[in-house]
């Protein structure tokens, strides 16, 4: 009898045993374990980062930051971390929470648009994904990379069209340039192509004619009548003359590339560059700046018109007074000159 009743004993401690241990398991796994009062909370894992980074990144959101352990232990995820940006919603369990770590890399929305110069567009890309601004930079301007892809440094920002692009937050460098080449190309079809051909430009010198037209109307609308000013100026082997080739010379040489300029002066259009179009023939080699899709759209669709001249409305601005000849240019411009002289505009 005292036998029997050992072993019932030893039989419901077992049992009672067990149920703590599976309450345990269940409690470490299957209840909320989240503290954040926002519906959903981001985590942003670098690819360098060991499961220690993780935890302290994960301590301000979770109620009880062992159990987390345990679970992340005995799911193998502490020598397994993966990096990326990881969505968790409010009241997830650490099981749940696990997963979205090791599977739940969601994508990010990376935009950039009209940045002048490729460090510029360096800094504005670091500041979206993981990658650094001196990576980037180096990767976009990989003389291997360049020559391979038929690219001059001068010309290496025609690479990256503005637009958004969805990408991972831990994209690498050359990831992301070699995303953008893939743009490129998918951008610049058979179609594309041959509207290039027909008016005498490769895609190189479209975007950087666009880069010039971008820069002198933003009006979208106006945009192909300004490129067919252009367009005739070249077939007639005119100097471009535009203003914002000069300012950008201006930039280039100084370095400073937030220097304000609303004002051209003749003693500027004597500066020796090759992006000074009243002083170098053709297109410029390279982009003044990253041109809109419309401003390329507007180059290869150029309105057809006998326009040589143009220059601000001061009557509707934002737009401009477009001419055939030098003396009715003149005689629009004359109206523009006595505008921002009344602006007291000197520079």
């Amino acid at each position: 009898m005292y036998i029997k009743r050992l072993l019932l004993i030893v039989v419901f401690l077992g049992l009672v045993g067990g149920g703590l241990f599976a309450y345990m398991v269940y409690d470490s796994f299957f209840l909320p374990n989240t503290r954040f009062n926002n519906e959903e909370a981001f985590v942003y894992v670098s690819s360098e980062a060991e499961f220690a980074q993780v935890k302290g990144m994960l301590e301000p959101l979770l109620e009880d930051l062992e159990s987390f352990e345990a679970v992340a232990k005995r799911k193998q995820y502490m020598n397994n971390v993966r990096p990326g940006k990881f969505r968790l919603t409010k009241g997830m369990n650490n099981n749940e929470i696990v997963n979205a770590l090791r599977i739940g890399n969601i994508p990010v929305k990376v935009s950039f648009n009209n940045q002048e110069t490729l460090p510029l567009l360096a800094g504005r890309i670091a500041s979206q994904i993981e990658a650094d601004s001196l990576s980037l930079l180096n990767a976009m301007t990989d003389s291997a990379f360049l020559k391979e892809n038929g690219l001059s440094p001068e010309a290496a920002l025609a690479l990256y069209l503005p637009n958004s692009y969805e990408l991972y937050w831990n994209t690498g460098a050359e990831e992301f340039r070699d995303r953008m080449l893939e743009e490129y190309n998918r951008f610049w079809n058979a179609e594309r192509q041959k509207k290039a051909e027909k008016i005498g430009l490769s895609p190189m010198q479209v975007t950087a004619l666009a880069s010039i037209v971008h820069k002198e109307t933003t009006k979208v609308e106006e945009r192909p009548r300004v490129a067919g000013v252009y367009l005739n100026r070249l077939r007639l082997k005119m100097l471009l003359q535009a203003d914002p080739t000069v300012i950008y010379a201006i930039k280039k040489e100084s370095g400073n590339y937030d220097t304000v300029i609303k004002r051209v002066l003749y003693r500027d259009l004597a500066l020796d560059s090759p992006y000074n179009t009243y002083k170098y023939p053709g297109i410029p080699p390279g982009p003044i700046a990253m041109p809109d899709i419309s401003a390329i759209e507007a180059v290869l669709n150029a309105e057809k018109h006998k326009y040589l001249y143009f220059v601000v409305d001061v009557e509707n601005f934002g737009y401009h007074k477009f001419a055939e000849s030098l003396s009715e240019h003149n005689r629009n411009k004359v109206q523009y000159v006595r505008w921002i002289n009344g602006q007291n505009v000197y520079r």
